[in-house]
């Protein structure tokens, strides 16, 4: 079986719609960036107010401005066990597998996101170019992994 061509949504193997991550799509990286604008420097003189130093607020704030995800379907040595899965590979993604549901090799991801449960549902009665529309317009709408996300 030839793997499908890959839509032009950003969606991990393993079922998870990456455009609701917001490392992944550079949105921390910009809100950052904007922050560490309007505060670095701009601080100190609240420095006698704060318990922690000014100067370590700058160098977080720096730090997730480098935030990036380059996105799992991007990667060139998989680190992840889907990634490794040649069924998932074939199929383009997990949520066209019918072992899904209880495959070991993406447990982490339905226990970090049980969401993706009710989403292989949805596959399989829309098709996962559909799907994936409907998880762009959940974005779109302002939804995020933090609202789906369980830790």
């Amino acid at each position: 079986m030839a793997k499908p061509k890959k839509p032009e949504y950003s969606y991990g193997v393993c079922g998870v719609f990456c455009e609701m991550c917001p490392t992944g799509t550079g949105r921390v990286a910009e809100l950052a960036t904007e922050l560490s604008r309007i505060t670095k420097g701009n601080c100190n003189w609240a420095q006698d107010s704060v318990d922690f130093q000014i100067g370590d607020m700058d160098r977080g704030i720096e730090w997730l401005t480098k935030m990036k995800c380059g996105g799992c379907q991007n990667i060139k040595e998989p680190w992840c066990e889907v990634m490794k899965c040649e069924k998932a590979q074939k199929l383009g993604s997990c949520l066209l597998c019918e072992t899904f549901p209880t495959c070991e090799r993406n447990e982490y991801q339905r226990g970090r996101y049980p969401v993706i449960l009710k989403h292989q549902k949805r596959v399989k009665k829309v098709g996962l170019e559909q799907h994936l529309r409907e998880e762009r317009e959940r974005v779109r709408k302002g939804m995020t992994f933090l609202d789906i996300r369980k830790y």
